[in-house]
Formats: C-alpha cells, sequence, structure tokens
C-alpha cells in the first residue's frame, strides 16, 4: 500500500470511529430519544423522512468540517514538499488527543458542553428541526465532544495536502453520524426505546476505549510513514510511558478504568 493511500486509511477510521463514538454524546442519546418511530407518529409525521432529513442536515455539517480541514490544506499546500514533516506531525496529534482522552496529562481538549434545542421539536416543521439539529451534529464541534478524535478529522484532513480528500473526510464522517439516528428504527414503543438506552449505557465506557485505541493506532501507523521503524518504536516508547502514567493515577485514586472515563466524559 502506498504511503498516500495508507494515510488516507488511517484518516478514514479516525473519522469513523469518531463519528461513532458520537452515539454517546447527550446530544447523539437525545436524538435517538426525540426522532423515533413512535414519537414521529405522534407528532403525525413519517419517522423514515424525518430521519432522512436529519442525515441530509448531518452531511451538511460534515461538509462544513471538512471545509475547515480543507482550508487547512490549501493552507498548507507549499509544505506537501516534505511530506514526511507532515505526516510526522499527524502523528503527534494523534498522540495529544489519546492523551486528552485518557487524562494521561493534566489538560484536556474542550468538551464544547452545549445541546441541541429541542424546543424546536415542538415550535419548527418537521425538516427545519430534522436537518437542523442534524448539521449542529453533524459538524462535530457544534454541540458535545465526546473524543478528541473529532479534532482529528479536520486536521488529519489539512496536514494531507488534499483539500478535496479533507472535504470528503468531512463528508463521511457527517455522514455516520447523521446514520446513528437510525438505531432507534426499531423503537416501536417507549419500552423498545429504554431497552436501546440500557445497551447504549452497557457499551459506553467500550466506544471510548475503541476510539482510543484507534488514535494509538493510527499514531503508530503514521510514525513509521514518516520515520520507518524508529518512528514507530519512538511512539510506542511515548504511548507506554503514557499507560504507565495512566495506570499510577488509577492506583493513587483507589478506582478502574470506568472511573477515569466518567471523569473525563460526564453526561
Amino acid at each position: 500500500m502506498s504511503a498516500v493511500a495508507s494515510y488516507a486509511t488511517v484518516s478514514v477510521f479516525v473519522a469513523v470511529v469518531a463519528a461513532i463514538r458520537g452515539v454517546w454524546s447527550p446530544c447523539g442519546l437525545s436524538m435517538i430519544s426525540a426522532i423515533n418511530p413512535f414519537s414521529e407518529h405522534s407528532r403525525g409525521n413519517r419517522y423514515w423522512l424525518t430521519a432522512a432529513w436529519f442525515v441530509v442536515g448531518s452531511i451538511l455539517g460534515g461538509a462544513l468540517l471538512g471545509g475547515m480541514g480543507a482550508l487547512g490544506a490549501w493552507t498548507l499546500t507549499p509544505l506537501t514538499d516534505h511530506p514526511e514533516a507532515m505526516v510526522a506531525l499527524a502523528s503527534v496529534c494523534c498522540l495529544i488527543a489519546v492523551a486528552s482522552d485518557t487524562a494521561a496529562l493534566p489538560f484536556r481538549l474542550p468538551l464544547h458542553p452545549r445541546q441541541v434545542n429541542e424546543l424546536w421539536l415542538g415550535r419548527y416543521r418537521r425538516w427545519v428541526y430534522a436537518s437542523g439539529f442534524g448539521a449542529q451534529i453533524g459538524v462535530g464541534l457544534a454541540t458535545y465532544i465526546r473524543t478528541a478524535a473529532v479534532y482529528l478529522v479536520p486536521v488529519l484532513g489539512a496536514l494531507s495536502g488534499s483539500p478535496p480528500f479533507a472535504l470528503l473526510t468531512g463528508l463521511l464522517f457527517g455522514l455516520v453520524r447523521g446514520l446513528a439516528v437510525l438505531l432507534s428504527s426499531g423503537a416501536g414503543d417507549p419500552q423498545a426505546l429504554l431497552r436501546l438506552h440500557r445497551r447504549l449505557d452497557w457499551l459506553a465506557p467500550w466506544s471510548l476505549r475503541a476510539a482510543i485505541g484507534i488514535q494509538i493506532l493510527a499514531a503508530l501507523a503514521l510514525s513509521h510513514l514518516a520515520a520507518g521503524g524508529l518512528g514507530l518504536l519512538g511512539v510506542a516508547t511515548v504511548v507506554a510511558a503514557g499507560a504507565g502514567v495512566t495506570r499510577r493515577t488509577r492506583t493513587r485514586t483507589g478506582a478502574g478504568n470506568e472511573m477515569t472515563v466518567r471523569s473525563a466524559y460526564p453526561r
């Protein structure tokens, strides 16, 4: 696989996992509760059409996120003569995101604790609230950010040096976030919706671990692209050291991984 294809593959995986992790944001969970077959039926709407409007809005939001990356890629075009440096910087950005998600360092990237205005449900027409909610969810940065991988989507797009690729990565992120609304497609009554939320609650810590794991793999893969085995060894050493710091922190607090996850991303 060529270096370009490898970089693209890493970026796509990061975008998809970041979007999936968004299901567990307060907004993601509230959208599942607000847009489902029985709630839409009570409003006199067809669920599938409402969901379609939501996905369209989310794709448009993803286009905005991708546009940020495309602008960055256009700005960094002069640096494309030094691809190793750009890939190495991308690897460093992945490590920063991992540190933020695991609380390995005493800093956090902003969580942006904002939710969509659910008063729109009774105030506006179906296409307005569905597409409007979708756009805010799809842009990724407008509501609660549940993993630092969201920041990596435009950053990796920018460091690719390709505006079209950066835009496509954002569109993919928006599409995946929008499709999450279909999780409620089988919730035909409140009891079914409650069971769905219980399953999602059980999966919540695993979704964060998956996001962290993908970011670590991305950092390793990108370091290998940038500097071969030496880069891979350097990033592996940093990851191992960070894991040791996190383990000692948990030992001092007397709590396990679940406590760390909840303290880092409160509901």
